[in-house]
């Protein structure tokens, strides 16, 4: 998610963090919630340890995105009024707030616990492909798959288990109108084709970065020479 360690991989030491501006601390918490291994691509894939592998997974518990996407989606559960016998206002958001949040806790502790069993690795690293489609390709499969230890890809036993204990399990408290099997099953679902579809996000989220980082310099260096940037 080579000459780098894994370590440098997912930019998880604390001495690297201390030394992060805002901005590249911002882009790191990012990164961890995405599970993205940074720019890193394929080719310089190293495996983590489990205690680089309990590192990332602590990282992201605490990630504030992961709070603040929360927040997001019960507002938007809330304006939906769903689940219905859940009440409006903060009693009601706040249920909903915790419905989210328990749904996510779930999922990332079963697939840490099931990657750390199976030495199965689901950051993402970019493909190093050259071409839109093979490009598009790499990043779908990449929602269903998972790397071992060797490098090689085959199906995230940890990352698929991860998502149903957390559509189903949470149907336990959730209230009747959300709590059957089927209502598990359509939650398994989105969350499945969102982790698929954000793949190709992923893959091109670094070119991105690049090109903004390239538009700053320029501005940069224009500003030093008082030339107007192209």
């Amino acid at each position: 998610m080579s000459a780098q360690p894994a370590e440098a991989q997912s930019s998880d030491s604390p001495s690297a963090e201390r030394s992060q501006n805002p901005v590249s601390r911002g882009a790191g918490y990012l990164l961890n919630y995405l599970n993205m291994a940074g720019a890193t691509k394929a080719s310089q894939f190293q495996p983590m340890d489990q205690q680089e592998r309990t590192r990332l997974y602590v990282k992201t518990m605490i990630n504030p995105f992961g709070f603040i996407k929360a927040g997001f989606s019960a507002g938007l559960d809330q304006w939906s009024d769903k689940p219905s016998e859940w009440e409006q206002g903060a009693s009601g958001y706040g249920k909903r707030y915790a419905n989210i949040l328990g749904q996510y806790s779930i999922q990332r502790t079963v697939t840490f616990g099931l990657s750390s069993v199976l030495h199965e690795d689901n950051r993402y690293f970019n493909s190093g492909k050259q071409g839109l489609w093979p490009r598009v390709g790499y990043g779908l499969s990449s929602g269903l798959l998972a790397r071992r230890d060797d490098g090689s890809r085959q199906f995230s036993f940890s990352q698929t288990g991860g998502v149903a204990a957390g559509a189903f399990l949470s149907r336990l408290w959730l209230p009747r109108s959300q709590n059957s099997a089927g209502d598990g099953a359509v939650s398994f679902g989105i969350t499945m084709g969102s982790n698929i579809g954000f793949g190709v996000v992923k893959e091109f989220l670094p070119d991105l970065g690049r090109a903004l980082r390239g538009k700053k310099r320029k501005a940069d260096k224009s500003s030093r020479t008082g030339c107007p940037a192209d």
